[in-house]
């Protein structure tokens, strides 16, 4: 894509299958003669015209508006033509292919658009980053808007799509960028009797742009788990509710419940909304010993989604809990489980069947060893929300929220820890100011990754492969 991005391109812009309207579009470089020739007429720009659309024998393929806006003012930066035509697929097919049909065709002494293409994903919003009509930020916002499945996410998107996140990050980068003229210059005139770092504050400037950051880092994790959200797997013996929990935070039936132990088989994954945080909960087979070759395929399964999970719900049955045997495989499970997860990943215990429990139960956990609750009845469920939130790490949605991706939180977290090597450097009684110079460029060099500023051509192509054609 990238080593062919001055090519004409078309595509399908709408969503694939049926709709009121679809639309084709053209972007390339002096498409004027090529929209002359398509459609018998010149466009005035971002006016739209009512015409026919013909085929090559001059039939009318359908009937609707185009648009044409010339470069730089349009999305992709290019020249582009839009035909909004009836939304059937087939039209819109026919359509494309009139375009590249036309673009063939010699007009004069040349041809017009000969290279004109099919559109890869992502391209034309490529193109409008490569022409400055956003930045990396801001395409990929593009993509979050699309996808956005709550009102706190759609409005977040926007706000990263209008520039909101790219401005914080310009912000830093020019303080940045400040900091480093004045140790550069430090380097470049050693002679001066000025310390010039000194008197400048390089110290205090230093210690500004790292507060800074530590706001703006929070802000993108919490837009980032706006995105991301958080993959949760319940785990625990069989028959301890897990089918039922996931019904409950759902509210669908999604898992088959029965009194059968051993009932799931496999994962059942659905990802629910807790104010606005997208949460991946996944149902696994029941933990215990089995000679059933299916249940132990399940089982096994079960362990690989808990060795990926962001948090474990270990679900205990209240109903069980001073049976030996239960108590028993309960605590190997929970030195399987801390043995396989990492330390910074939450194992939060629930207690379940709160509602056919014994009160007077010698075994009932106090409330400061998890949570109890009725999956069956809903009982519960509600706190269990809460500290699902807490343990995302999700706080209050701050005001002016941005969308954010997990690769801006770990370019970011890069740019803090050379911020901290540039620090602690400049506490020394004899800082080195070469390797000064060299984390501060590195800092810079990471900022700079997020807006697209400096960017692989290996990253462009991971980002931009994930959007639709046509976009």
């Amino acid at each position: 894509m990238l080593a062919r991005r001055h090519d004409p391109i078309v595509a399908i812009a709408t969503a694939p299958g049926r709709g009121a309207v679809g639309i084709v579009r053209v972007s390339g470089r002096q498409l004027a003669p090529f929209v002359r020739q398509l459609l018998g007429r010149d466009l005035r720009a971002r006016e739209a015209t009512y015409l026919p659309f013909d085929d090559a024998q001059g039939q009318p393929l359908d009937h609707g508006l185009a648009l044409f806006f010339p470069g730089p003012h349009s999305y992709t930066g290019e020249d582009v033509l839009e035909l909004q035509a009836h939304g059937g697929p087939v039209v819109l097919q026919l359509l494309v292919q009139r375009c590249l049909e036309v673009a063939r065709q010699p007009h004069g002494d040349a041809l017009c658009l000969a290279d004109l293409r099919l559109a890869e994903p992502g391209e034309f919003t490529q193109r409008a980053f490569f022409n400055d009509k956003i930045d990396l930020a801001q395409a990929e916002a593009i993509a979050d808007l699309i996808d956005a499945s709550t009102a706190v996410a759609a409005r977040s998107a926007s706000r990263s799509l209008s520039g909101a996140f790219s401005q914080e990050i310009t912000v830093l980068r020019d303080a940045l960028i400040h900091l480093r003229m004045l140790v550069e210059a430090t380097l470049d005139f050693p002679e001066e009797e000025i310390d010039f770092l000194q008197k400048a504050d390089a110290w205090g400037q230093l210690e500004n742009l790292q507060a800074q950051l530590a706001q703006v880092l929070l802000r993108t994790q919490q837009g980032a788990l706006l995105r991301e959200g958080i993959k949760v797997v319940i785990a625990g013996q069989p028959n301890a509710g897990k089918s039922s929990l996931l019904n409950a935070l759902a509210g669908a039936e999604l898992a088959i419940v029965t009194p059968i132990a051993g009932t799931t088989r496999d994962k059942v994954q659905e990802t629910i909304q807790i104010n606005g945080v997208p949460l991946h909960v996944i149902d696994t087979a029941g933990l215990r010993e089995s000679s059933d070759e299916v249940e132990r395929i399940g089982i096994a399964r079960a362990w690989e989604e808990i060795a990926q999970a962001d948090a474990v719900l270990f679900l205990h049955d209240l109903t069980r809990i001073d049976a030996p045997e239960y108590q028993a495989a309960d605590a190997d499970i929970a030195t399987v489980l801390t043995q396989k997860l990492p330390q910074t990943v939450p194992v939060l215990h629930i207690w379940n069947k709160e509602d056919i429990a014994s009160a007077d139960t010698p075994s009932r956990p106090a409330a400061a060893d998890g949570l109890r609750l009725s999956a069956k009845h809903g009982q519960g469920l509600d706190a269990l929300r809460q500290r699902l939130l807490e343990i995302a790490g999700w706080q209050s949605a701050p005001e002016g929220l941005y969308i954010a991706r997990a690769r801006h939180v770990q370019a970011l977290q890069a740019t803090s820890s050379h911020l901290g090597q540039a620090h602690a450097l400049l506490q020394t009684a004899d800082p080195a100011l070469d390797l000064l110079a060299e984390e501060l460029r590195l800092a810079q060099h990471h900022l700079g990754a997020i807006t697209g500023e400096f960017t692989s051509d290996d990253l462009l192509g991971v980002i931009f492969s994930s959007f639709c054609i046509g976009k």
